[in-house]
């Protein structure tokens, strides 16, 4: 199987023999740093061409067809035309919290970057408790929502703002649940431990109905967390303009921008590796034919796969259902998504707990 051993072993030595500890460490952080904000780039580029492509491709039209090639170089000058454009601050806004908001934004989704495993021994930080620290981070991502809205001292913001909190609170709670339902069956938070756990089927296989259940409800529930249509109450561009962010333009709108879509990349690889087993291969129990023609397959694929694959199916969700109403969107949370990610749950200890699982 394809892995990142060497390659990290062998900076780590070249480095190790010319500096010091201290300084070779130093530089492996600065290394990794600007291979995520590297990363955050190229997703941003790519995630808005990818999404108005499907959008057109479901609408039945062409999308972007005029800059660059078949039009893939749209999001590049979108990029420009942020980086040149004026980041303006209304006189009555808070003007620390204001402009403090979108680098929350932004850093939170760069934490969350640190625990995910993007090939075999490609991952920046595998600490044993890699689900907690990703549901505790995420979390402070509606700190820069509420922040966004309040400080900009417009009511339009503040009502978007408020929407988000009440939104993101509430089906934290269906989202956390599905994602126990993983834990119970590995008995392990650490990332790497799950990974290994699928090694002979994924958990949305193996895990019979209860995963299946568990795995629809963790999608829609990040779908409303991330502020996607049609849970994009936050942004509702026909009542509230732009919602929280209805103030910012230039960069400090690009942050806000860049940041959603990074958070959809984000869980999207949460749940490929919570249910489809990351970047293991397709493993089916003892077919040791063919297990050993899909390691061929280079793991970052697998995982790539497997993540734009959850990708296309919110944005899917996007263009195909039409907006609910702030009433809606918590009565499907509270009445429906939350007793049944509970009641699943007990299921799910319980087959654990009699070995009912593949």
């Amino acid at each position: 199987m394809w892995s990142f051993s060497g390659l990290a072993t062998g900076i780590d030595a070249w480095l190790t023999q010319r500096f010091n500890p201290a300084l070779s460490l130093t530089i492996e952080m600065v290394l990794a740093g600007i291979a995520v904000i590297t990363l955050f780039a190229v997703l941003g580029l790519v995630l808005v061409l990818m999404e108005r492509k499907v959008s057109a491709w479901m609408q039945i039209r062409l999308g972007p067809n005029r800059v660059g090639p078949k039009g893939i170089l749209q999001s590049l000058a979108d990029t420009l035309k942020l980086l040149v454009k004026e980041g303006l601050t209304p006189n009555s806004a808070d003007k620390l919290l204001f402009n403090f908001a979108p680098f929350l934004a932004i850093i939170v989704a760069m934490l969350l970057m640190a625990p995910i495993a993007f090939a075999k021994d490609l991952q920046l930080w595998d600490l044993n408790i890699g689900v907690l620290y990703i549901s505790a981070v995420s979390s402070i991502m509606v700190i820069s929502i509420l922040i966004a809205g309040w400080s900009s001292n417009n009511k339009y913001s503040l009502m978007g703002a408020m929407r988000s909190g009440a939104q993101i609170v509430s089906y934290e709670l269906s989202a956390g649940l599905s994602v126990l339902s993983v834990v119970v069956l590995v008995g392990s938070l650490q990332v790497s431990d799950i990974i290994k756990s699928q090694a002979d089927g994924w958990w949305i296989f193996k895990g019979h109905i209860p995963m299946v259940v568990s795995f629809v409800t963790f999608i829609i529930a990040v779908t409303a967390e991330t502020n996607r249509a049609p849970f994009d109450l936050a942004e509702a561009e026909s009542e509230l303009t732009a919602g929280f962010h209805t103030e910012y333009s230039g960069m400090k709108f690009a942050l806000f921008f860049l940041a959603e879509y990074v958070n959809v990349f984000i869980v999207c690889a949460v749940g490929a590796t919570l249910f489809l087993g990351g970047w293991m291969p397709f493993h089916i129990g003892h077919w040791q034919g063919f297990n050993h023609v899909m390691d061929y397959i280079p793991s970052s694929l697998w995982f790539f796969g497997k993540t734009f694959l959850l990708i296309f199916v919110i944005m899917w969700f996007r263009w195909t259902f039409p907006r609910l109403r702030i009433d809606q969107l918590l009565n499907l949370e509270w009445k429906y998504l939350l007793p049944i990610s509970m009641v699943n749950l007990l299921v799910t200890t319980a087959m654990a707990i009699l070995g009912w699982h593949f």
